[in-house]
């Protein structure tokens, strides 16, 4: 079976990429074609983590082990198959990628073949430039306070901004919210 994962970044707007690769390979062949595709030193500490419906990491998935926790069972992308942990499309992962500032990429199980092989990965879609690997941290720093000042600011507006107290988020018809972020800006 292939898998088609597609990326993209929350700091880069028109970033993306599309990795093709076999079912059977290791989350360190989808590392190292996600290196490849962007650019990135394959020497540096990554971790992929499995999430949930909304983002939120689950099991990690690391390039070494780091002895951290002896209590806690430790994933090796050398030897985690990826279809021992992916099944379904539509399945997340963040791609940490530089753990000085938990930057990352958001991982998305887009397609599933059965029936077909690959014997190398490869990157079927490249649009626009992969955000830097390391940033300064100190300017990485006052760049997030200030997005967050700037969220705190808009929370004022966001609190009336609907015009009534009993507004709910579903009131929002979301369908084919997820196709278009990712579909439909080619």
């Amino acid at each position: 079976m292939v898998y088609k994962f597609r990326l993209v970044s929350d700091e880069v707007d028109n970033f993306r990429r599309e990795i093709d690769i076999d079912a059977d390979a290791t989350f360190l062949d989808l590392r190292n074609a996600i290196c490849d595709s962007v650019g990135y030193d394959k020497n540096q500490l990554s971790s992929f983590f499995l999430c949930e419906d909304g983002w939120e990491k689950d099991k990690e998935i690391t390039l070494e082990d780091m002895g951290n926790d002896a209590s806690e069972e430790v994933y090796l992308m050398d030897e985690c198959i990826l279809s021992d942990y992916l099944e379904d499309e539509g399945q997340r992962l963040l791609y940490v990628f530089d753990y000085m500032t938990d930057r990352c990429f958001f991982i998305e199980l887009k397609r599933t073949e059965p029936g077909k092989n690959l014997r190398e990965p490869f990157c079927s879609l490249s649009m626009g430039k992969a955000p830097a690997q390391f940033v300064d941290v100190e300017e990485f720093s006052e760049k997030v306070s200030a997005k967050a000042a700037k969220s705190v600011a808009d929370a004022d507006l966001d609190a009336d901004f609907y015009g009534s107290d009993e507004y709910t988020p579903d009131e929002f018809d979301t369908e084919g919210f997820d196709e278009m972020t990712f579909d439909d800006t080619l």
